[in-house]
């Protein structure tokens, strides 16, 4: 008797529910306003959308416009403004996703007319992800591979003077890093160590708009070391290349050279 009860009384309560979701399921497909549109109707309709920063929504006609007609000039258009859609959304995600999508472009249309574009949003996606100065720059450093790139396929395209003015402003960020790097080093007592990367970021990064910064704190490194002249020849150089640096005022007198038990 009781099992009886039981499937009297919820029999049909299970069997509307199961009615209902199937319908919803049925309507969520059928009526999806989106797969209605044809893939020029949804590039349209996504471009307004995409005007009016509505980001997600405009991405999902997008999509429905690429696998519509993916080999289309539309479709083409409309995966390329799907990576704008991350891109322009901003955030750390949505750069990873842009970048990807800019890619899969580059893969699927390798000689379009687009190439440059995508290049060098594939640069932004990846410098707009990059540490501060005092973190890891693994994306500044792809960053710039991405720049230099864009620079050698495309040397004439509009995007080159930017390639040029995003390798310049990322070199900076890697010139900080060495430099927060060697002082850590040289607080630490690690001066051999912090000599040795102060000396290649002066090498290496010549345009560094902190360099008086760095050949102060390699001369203090070389002071640390009693390498004196080393320490002479660095300090010489900064007051003849920067003789209003606050950082001249720092630096130590001449040492006297070594004894013979020094040496030792």
């Amino acid at each position: 008797m009781r099992r009886s009860f039981v499937r009297q009384s919820y029999g049909p309560v299970l069997c509307l529910l199961v009615a209902s979701l199937w319908a919803g399921c049925g309507d969520g497909i059928i009526d999806d306003p989106i797969l209605r549109l044809s893939s020029e109707e949804a590039f349209a309709e996504g471009k307004v959308l995409l005007e009016a920063k509505k980001y997600e929504l405009a991405r999902e006609h997008f999509s429905h416009a690429f696998q519509t007609a993916p080999n289309s000039e539309v479709g083409r258009e409309a995966l390329l403004l799907q990576a704008d859609s991350y891109f322009l959304a901003g955030g750390e995600t949505n750069f990873i996703r842009a970048e990807a999508k800019y890619r899969d472009f580059n893969n699927r249309y390798p000689t379009s007319d687009r190439g440059a574009y995508v290049q060098y949003r594939i640069a932004r996606s990846l410098e707009d992800r990059r540490r501060k100065p005092d973190r890891d720059q693994s994306e500044t450093i792809k960053a710039i591979g991405a720049y230099e790139e864009l620079l050698a396929l495309y040397a004439t395209s509009e995007y080159a003077a930017e390639a040029e003015t995003g390798i310049s402003r990322l070199q900076v960020s890697l010139a900080e890093h060495e430099y927060l790097v060697a002082r850590y080093q040289r607080r630490r007592g690690l001066l051999p160590a912090a000599a040795n990367r102060l000396a290649s970021l002066v090498e290496d990064y010549p345009e560094y708009s902190e360099l008086d910064k760095a050949l102060c704190a390699l001369a203090l490194a070389y002071h640390g070391m009693r390498r004196n002249d080393s320490a002479d020849e660095t300090i010489a150089r900064l007051r003849q290349e920067y003789p209003d640096s606050e950082h001249c005022q720092k630096m130590p007198k001449p040492l006297k050279p070594l004894s013979k038990k020094d040496r030792r």
